[in-house]
C-alpha cells in the first residue's frame, strides 16, 4: 500500500509539473510576426532616455530611416561629446541638467563623421533628407531645454533643411510625453508616469510631421483604435541577453496592416516608463495607435527589462545612451549599429518586413 501511495504521489507530482510547464509555455509571448512592412518608411521617436535612443538610432541607421521625434532628449552621442568620464556621469549631468553649457553639437557631429568613416554608423549625409521633430518644456526639471537645443543644432549642422525641422517649446510643460487626456497628470509635472495632459496629442504631431510634408495628405486619427496590440517575445532578438531587454515587447498593428505595405514607427519609452512600471498606459493610451490606424503605420514598442532582471548599471530602466550594455566599458559601443539594443531593435523592424503570416489575435 505504501508503494502504491508513493507511486500515486510521484505520478501526481509529474502531472503537476508537466501541467505547469505546459501552462508556462502557453503563457509565453508569441514570436513577432512579419507583416510585409515598407521599410523605406521607417521612423523612430521617444521620450527622455527614449529620445536619446531615438536620436542615436536615427543617426546610426540614417540610410534606412526617414525621421525622428525627440521629446526631452539630446543630441547623438551626447555622453561622449560631453568630455566627462565616466560616460555614466556625463549622461546624468551634462546631458540632462548641465551646470554650464550643454555638450556642443559641433563636437557630437565631428564624432559622428568619424564613426561613419570608421563604418560604425551610416553616412551622415543621409540626414539631409530626414524630417525631425523636437520638443522641450520650460518646466522640465529632468532634461533642460539647453540640452534639447543642442540636439536641434546637431541636425541643422548635419544639413537637415530648416523646413524639415519642427522644434516645439511649451512654457507650461514638464518632463513628459504630452496628451489631451483629462485623466493624465498636470502639464507641468515632472513625475511618473511622465504622461502629462497639456491639451495636445504630441504623438500625433510627431507622426504628422514625419510622415507628412509637401504633397502628402494624411488622414485624421481614429476616435478609437480598432487594430491589434500584440505581445511578442523579445528574447529571440537578443539571445545572449546583452541588451537588457524585457522578455516581451508590444506591437500595434492596424487592421489594414495585416497585409503588406505599411510604414513602421518605433517608440522608445522613457526611464521608469516600461510596462512593468506604468502598465499599458504608454503603449495603449498616448495617441500613437489612433493615428497609426488611419494612416497605415505599424507601431513597435520595444521594452527595457525591469531593474531586478536587467543591468545593475541601469536601475531606472532607461535606454542605453552612455554604455551600460557595452562589453568593454573603456570602449563603449552603445551608439553603433552593432550595439546590443540598436541591433536588437533593428532585427525587430526587419522581422516586420518579412512575408505576412496569420496574425496573432
Amino acid at each position: 500500500m505504501r508503494r502504491v501511495a508513493w507511486a500515486a504521489a510521484i505520478g501526481f507530482a509529474l502531472v503537476t509539473l508537466v501541467s505547469k510547464a505546459a501552462l508556462a509555455q502557453e503563457d509565453a509571448a508569441p514570436r513577432l510576426q512579419g507583416y510585409g512592412a515598407d521599410l523605406s518608411r521607417t521612423s523612430v521617436s521617444g521620450l527622455s532616455s527614449g529620445a536619446f535612443m531615438a536620436s542615436q538610432f536615427d543617426v546610426a541607421y540614417s540610410g534606412e530611416l526617414i525621421g525622428a521625434g525627440i521629446v526631452a532628449g539630446g543630441e547623438f552621442y551626447c555622453a561622449g561629446a560631453a568630455g566627462v568620464k565616466p560616460l555614466a556621469t556625463a549622461a546624468v549631468t551634462s546631458c540632462m541638467r548641465p551646470f554650464g553649457p550643454a555638450p556642443k553639437a559641433e563636437i557630437a557631429l565631428k564624432d559622428a563623421h568619424q564613426f561613419a568613416a570608421d563604418g560604425l554608423i551610416d553616412d551622415t549625409a543621409n540626414l539631409k533628407r530626414q524630417r525631425v521633430y523636437l520638443f522641450s518644456g520650460a518646466k522640465d526639471s529632468v532634461v533642460f531645454t539647453k540640452v534639447v537645443d543642442q540636439a536641434a543644432r546637431f541636425f541643422e549642422l548635419a544639413g537637415v533643411p530648416k523646413t524639415n525641422i519642427d522644434y516645439e517649446k511649451l512654457p507650461n510643460a514638464g518632463h513628459a510625453l504630452l496628451t489631451n487626456h483629462a485623466d493624465d497628470i498636470a502639464c507641468d509635472s515632472n513625475a511618473g508616469p511622465y504622461i502629462n495632459n497639456c491639451g495636445i496629442e504630441q504623438s500625433q504631431q510627431i507622426l504628422q510631421w514625419i510622415y507628412g510634408g509637401p504633397g502628402i495628405e494624411l488622414k485624421s486619427p481614429a476616435a478609437k483604435p480598432t487594430g491589434d496590440l500584440i505581445l511578442f517575445d523579445q528574447n529571440e532578438f537578443d539571445p545572449k541577453h546583452r541588451a537588457s531587454l524585457a522578455d516581451s515587447g508590444y506591437v500595434y498593428v492596424p487592421q489594414s496592416c495585416h497585409e503588406s505595405g505599411c510604414a513602421v514607427h518605433v517608440v522608445f519609452h522613457g526611464c521608469l516608463q516600461n510596462v512593468g512600471k506604468v502598465g499599458l498606459r504608454f503603449v495603449r493610451d498616448t495617441g500613437y495607435n489612433e493615428f497609426a490606424d488611419t494612416n497605415r503605420i505599424i507601431v513597435l514598442y520595444p521594452q527595457i527589462a525591469s531593474a531586478n532582471r536587467g543591468s545593475p548599471s541601469n536601475p531606472l530602466e532607461c535606454w542605453d545612451f552612455w554604455g551600460y550594455t557595452s562589453d568593454d566599458a573603456s570602449k563603449p559601443d552603445f551608439y553603433t549599429r552593432k550595439a546590443p539594443q540598436m541591433a536588437a531593435v533593428m532585427k525587430m523592424i526587419e522581422r516586420l518586413h518579412a512575408t505576412p503570416t496569420q496574425p496573432t489575435r
